[in-house]
């Protein structure tokens, strides 16, 4: 996982509740006039976004298999609902079901208790969705959320335009420079890039780190494990990053673009390549009108420090439970069923690599998916999203940080020293 509430949808079998302010509380009994169970539900999962079918078709299997129980889904913009969601924790508005981000980002919520333990509904579904899936779920040795898919950072590119450049798919940082010097010399953007919705700039950001330190100097650093980030390797990442936005490699304009925006510069054939996450193999289905002209690959390496199968990102991607909710066994059994059902739903269009078994027919999925499977499938590792892996007052200094350094505002030095000293507090 962006522009709008969700719609209603498919009113005969799932009602799409527009909730506001005390609304969004799930703490109350609620009892729809036919008498089911209402579960209030939270996600980012806007008309916009590569995920929105899959929880459509993923609350009706639901509905239609507890016919006594009635969700409610509202939905938000990813960078809003972040704000939107500590609120509620602080105001005790949670609703019943909420999606959030797994690591640091909801560690704080457990803590406060605001949050359901799992761990005596997780039997059910044990056989099909595996512990090491919900590692980014589980605080103090107890599962508060269900996980629902592997998002990885990927970097897609259009091939039809490299070919005409005389170009293949770079695979280290010297290459990834000479490929994007060769776009600018013909007047093509080589890099799509929003700077708007600063998580897009942190993805490439966090993959250029990842393969410039190594997987666990870099998860080190953002838990605070006795790693400074005041480091020469994190120097040179924030370096590289620098390079490219100083040669002219992204976006004109990134400042002001949003993810979809950004995207959209990259599927309509404006821009080469786009550094993001693995729901886009879905999208560009949907979305380019000549979608076999793209193909995807790990992000370059740029020491010997990594490898090509470390990966950004992992099951991360988590549904959660209000400690609070009237029906604990309705709201819990909710988020697993309907998080079993995202999981395929969502594979099968595409928009993420599959964190449940898969006992179905997976022949239909396209051919960037695949591959996306097939790379981390042979992964070494995978290190979560700095702004996720970090807890949330640490990303909000990181994002801001961010944006002063494409700004020109602070330069490498003074951005691997501002992480340091907010990960030194």
């Amino acid at each position: 996982m962006k522009k709008k509430l969700l719609s209603v949808l498919l009113g005969l079998v799932m009602t799409t509740g527009m909730l506001t302010g005390c609304g969004g509380s799930g703490s109350q009994d609620s009892k729809a006039e036919d008498g089911k169970t209402v579960l209030k539900m939270w996600t980012i999962a806007t008309e916009s976004d590569s995920f929105h079918n899959a929880y459509v078709k993923a609350i009706e299997d639901y509905e239609t298999a507890h016919p006594d129980v009635k969700i409610e889904m509202e939905s938000f913009e990813n960078q809003s609902y972040k704000t939107k969601l500590k609120s509620a924790v602080a105001a005790n508005e949670l609703p019943d079901i909420f999606y959030t981000w797994g690591g640091g980002f909801s560690k704080s919520f457990v803590e406060s208790g605001k949050v359901l333990a799992l761990d005596d509904y997780y039997g059910d579904y044990k056989a099909e969705l595996p512990q090491q899936a919900l590692n980014n779920a589980t605080y103090d040795g107890k599962l508060y959320g269900t996980t629902y898919t592997t998002p990885v950072s990927m970097m897609f590119y259009n091939k039809a335009m490299f070919e005409e450049q005389g170009l293949k798919a770079p695979e280290t940082w010297d290459e990834l420079k000479a490929v994007c010097q060769k776009f600018i010399d013909a007047g093509i953007t080589p890099i799509g890039m929003s700077v708007k919705d600063t998580w897009v700039l942190a993805m490439t950001h966090d993959a250029l780190t990842l393969k410039s330190a190594g997987a666990e100097k870099t998860a080190a650093a953002l838990t605070k494990d006795g790693q400074s980030y005041n480091d020469a390797d994190f120097l040179a990442s924030a370096e590289k990053l620098q390079e490219l936005i100083d040669m002219g490699a992204f976006t004109d304009g990134a400042t002001g673009l949003s993810n979809d925006e950004a995207a959209a510069t990259f599927t309509g054939g404006k821009s080469a390549m786009f550094i993001t996450g693995s729901w886009l193999g879905g999208q560009i289905f949907n979305d380019a009108e000549n979608a076999e002209n793209y193909d995807v690959v790990p992000v370059p390496v740029c020491s010997d420090n990594a490898k090509a199968t470390d990966f950004m990102g992992g099951a991360i991607d988590t549904l959660m439970v209000n400690a609070d909710t009237a029906d604990q066994d309705a709201a819990a059994t909710a988020a697993f069923e309907i998080a079993r059902s995202v999981s395929k739903y969502a594979y099968l269009d595409g928009a993420g690599i599959a964190a449940w078994a898969k006992d179905y027919d997976d022949s239909g999925v396209n051919v960037l998916t695949k591959k996306i499977a097939d790379y981390t499938a042979d992964a070494t590792s995978f290190t979560i999203w700095f702004d996720t892996l970090m807890d949330s007052e640490d990303a909000g200094e990181y994002l801001a940080l961010l944006q002063e350094l494409y700004s020109g505002n602070i330069d490498p030095q003074g951005f691997a020293e501002g992480m340091d000293a907010q990960l030194s507090k």
